[in-house]
């Protein structure tokens, strides 16, 4: 097929490759376009942007598709469809259109459950037991187009955010791949009235962990919040990030350090500290940071 892609992070970047793979044409690359990063503060391409350009395609970066001159330049590009993951811009009704075949979404939720922004970081902060990719037929709502094609997975009981997006990343490019191949026989099933929740934005002011919550809720914050932006304590006056734990046994104090291998008392239970990163460190494994940050057991977080 004639494919238009749109996407722009790094979990974007496999179903690009996997779409490729498959032999699809790809008429044009749609993408964020590049901002400042890094000490230099110099504009970065996003992910989506470098692999297209490694592998040759017109790449195009609008901060918006409202205007007739944008809608016009991708309607003349005549594909058959359009695979949208993770791109980041509304798209108006004309550009839904544009393709022969409509758009398709990959989106990382077993929808309804968890439309908008941020679906993997709160089905792991919620204790969702699984999750998925959903093939959407796109239309003008949030999320709220039919589905062509479903996919679940487990979560597991120490998965970050991190570690579930790199396994829904590659899922979504296995199954937009079928869902091309045989699109025909995919009829659009709308979706359930029931069961909607929005994944809003993460905010970082949710990040700071609160000991007094139960062990379950730590747990699912640090898990969820892995790697971006990272749940955070202090030491000292010292922030430190938490990037993975797990369920423990244990009590005491909230915020209390029982043992040496940082299992740390919450509201109810306790939850053991796998990785953490201080302020303008890189992120360490429990038994190199407490090298470098000794924490003794009865100190406070």
């Amino acid at each position: 097929m004639r494919v238009i892609f749109m996407g722009t992070p790094e979990f974007s970047v496999p179903v690009l490759d996997a779409l490729v793979d498959a032999g699809h044409e790809i008429a044009a690359v749609y993408c964020q376009p590049p901002r400042p990063a890094g000490r230099g503060k110099k504009d970065r391409p996003t992910p989506v942007h470098a692999r297209a350009l490694e592998l040759g395609f017109d790449v195009r970066h609008p901060v918006s598709l409202k205007s007739v001159e944008e809608q016009e330049s991708l309607a003349v590009l005549n594909a058959d469809i359009a695979v949208v993951v993770a791109y980041g811009l509304l798209l108006p009704q004309a550009v839904l259109d544009a393709p022969a075949q409509g758009c398709l979404n990959i989106h990382a939720s077993l929808l309804p459950r968890w439309r908008g922004a941020a679906p993997i970081h709160r089905a792991i902060m919620s204790g969702d037991a699984e999750t998925g990719i959903c093939i959407m037929q796109m239309e003008a709502g949030l999320d709220t187009g039919p589905v062509r094609l479903r996919g679940t997975t487990p979560i597991g009981a120490e998965e970050t955010t991190a570690q579930l997006h790199d396994r829904l990343s590659e899922m979504g490019a296995r199954m937009i791949v079928d869902a091309l191949a045989r699109l025909s026989g995919l009829p659009p099933v709308a979706q359930s009235e029931e069961g909607v929740t929005y994944a809003k934005k993460i905010d970082k002011s949710e990040a700071r962990i609160d000991w007094t919550r139960p062990a379950v809720e730590v747990d699912r914050l640090i898990r969820g919040l892995s790697p971006f932006p990272g749940a955070w304590c202090e030491y000292d006056g010292q922030r430190i990030k938490v990037l993975a734990s797990r369920l423990a046994e244990g009590q005491g104090a909230p915020g209390e350090v029982l043992d040496q291998n940082l299992t740390l008392a919450c509201g109810t239970g306790a939850v053991e500290l796998k990785r953490l990163q201080r302020a303008g460190k890189g992120a360490q494994d429990r038994s190199d940071f407490l090298r470098g940050c000794p924490l003794a057991t009865g100190s406070h977080l």
